[in-house]
């Protein structure tokens, strides 16, 4: 990447992630020229994250709307965030979110990482950049 890039998020595609959500990536391609992958989630109330890990650095940071995230082992303790939090969610470790309330979430993914690999808790995974639906 020699040169300065503007994303305008009208003009990206978006990608489902399933029925209730949808992905528009903002850095990075599916051969990995750029070091990290960032994205925007826009979610529908009701929508729920499969738990899942990668192997490398997570951030999350709240756009619009409300959110719980939790580690595995964690779900009586999950963390709510609203608009403006960030969340860094470590290595290898398996997580997920779910939208609160009415409103629809929308974030921004930040991933240390050149690819989004994703492995799902039920043993599917991807490198493709998206979920497995």
């Amino acid at each position: 990447m020699a040169d300065a890039r503007v994303m305008r998020l009208a003009e990206i595609e978006k990608v489902p992630f399933g029925p209730d959500a949808f992905y528009q990536l903002l850095v990075g391609d599916d051969a990995g020229t750029t070091p990290v992958r960032v994205g925007i989630q826009t979610s529908q109330p009701g929508y729920a994250a499969g738990m899942h890990s990668h192997p490398y650095l997570e951030v999350l940071h709240v756009l619009e709307g409300t959110a719980e995230a939790w580690l595995e082992g964690q779900e009586d303790r999950p963390v709510r965030l609203e608009v403006g939090d960030t969340i860094a969610l470590p290595p290898d470790v398996p997580h997920t979110f779910r939208v609160v309330g009415a409103q629809v979430l929308r974030l921004i993914g930040i991933h240390a990482s050149p690819r989004r690999v994703v492995s799902y808790r039920d043993g599917r995974r991807t490198d493709q950049g998206y979920p497995v639906v």
